[in-house]
């Protein structure tokens, strides 16, 4: 397609595709590039088999490297390739009793966080929100005392809906997304995505993503997992998507830059020219590890530092937080 007839989306964000076999150190590779039976078993560093990079596939544009290697580090700048976009539209999650269909995109992990913000509020109409909630914690599945459950679809969502609010999670249907998922659902099971809910998500980390490629589509979405994947499934009580990325499959981390440049962003936005009032910020922490308690670190060094809440009794980095919070109190 000529460039210049290339909607907006398709000009302004690309997909990035790994185009170098770099092998892992222990992988046991001692033959010729072409060899079907290391196509079919040996792992570049990206997470893809031989097989799966799409030189092998014929997709135009791609030269991939002469041969493999084990010597050179992989990078996202060395190693992919970008290319226009091929994963826009809306989710149409199947299988479930809400219905609900969800805006998406597909885009590398260095666009422009103003280009970003343009597709929300221009091209898929979100209002800017009067608050932003920015929810961390257990990326794995765990369980809440139904007192924090209570809290969460009562208080949480409540206060979100009076807000105006948009919330960010990682998108996903484990962990603390899936229990915010589960607040929303119990509150607004009425009303699909009555609160604006951002799900941002490493690309290659979402299982079925496949069935997501298509410029403008309508997609069918499963959200029936296949218990032998390492991948994640959505959340579809999300309304917004946001599937970042750096050409690796089955890794975290493509998504973190996006995120915390997209809080950021969204944080120093006006909410009233006179007044020059800005969207406050808060971050709201679920259980956790130990990137947790990084996050958490980082909010309160930003000048000026960032409200946390953290729910006691969620376990693990929120519970210790909690207690070193209240050990610490009296000195301040």
């Amino acid at each position: 397609m000529d460039p210049i007839n290339l909607p907006w989306i398709e000009k302004t964000f690309y997909k990035r595709d790994c185009v170098s076999i770099i092998l892992h150190s222990r992988e046991p590779h001692r033959c010729i590039p072409g060899c079907q039976i290391c196509q079919q078993l040996v792992r570049c560093r990206c997470g893809r088999l031989i097989r799966e990079h799409g030189f092998f596939d014929g997709n135009p544009g791609i030269n991939p490297s002469d041969d493999c290697t084990q010597s050179a580090a992989w990078t996202v700048e060395k190693n992919t390739v970008k290319s226009p976009t091929d994963a826009y539209g809306t989710i149409d999650f199947q299988g479930g009793s809400q219905g609900c269909k969800s805006k998406f995109v597909r885009l590398s992990c260095d666009s422009k966080i103003e280009d970003i913000l343009h597709l929300m509020v221009k091209e898929w109409r979100m209002q800017l929100p009067k608050l932003l909630i920015c929810v961390h914690g257990g990326t794995q599945k765990f369980n809440l005392h139904p007192r924090i459950k209570d809290a969460l679809s009562n208080g949480f969502v409540k206060a979100a809906e009076a807000t105006r609010a948009w919330i960010l999670t990682g998108g996903v249907n484990n962990g603390v997304a899936e229990h915010i998922g589960d607040a929303l659902k119990d509150h607004t099971s009425h009303l699909c995505h009555k609160v604006c809910t951002i799900g941002i998500t490493p690309w290659g980390l979402v299982d079925g993503r496949q069935d997501l490629i298509g410029r403008n589509v309508v997609a069918p979405y499963q959200t029936l997992l296949n218990p032998l994947s390492k991948l994640h499934l959505l959340n579809n009580v999300h309304s917004h998507f946001i599937l970042v990325d750096d050409g690796r499959v089955g890794q975290h981390g493509a998504d973190i830059h996006i995120r915390q440049e997209l809080e950021r962003r969204i944080s120093l936005t006006q909410i009233h020219a006179r007044t020059g009032k800005q969207i406050p910020l808060v971050a709201l922490i679920l259980e956790g590890g130990p990137n947790t308690i990084l996050t958490v670190f980082e909010y309160l060094q930003r000048t000026p530092p960032v409200p946390v809440v953290v729910c006691e009794g969620s376990g693990r980095a929120a519970d210790l937080l909690a207690y070193v919070y209240k050990q610490t109190e009296s000195q301040g």
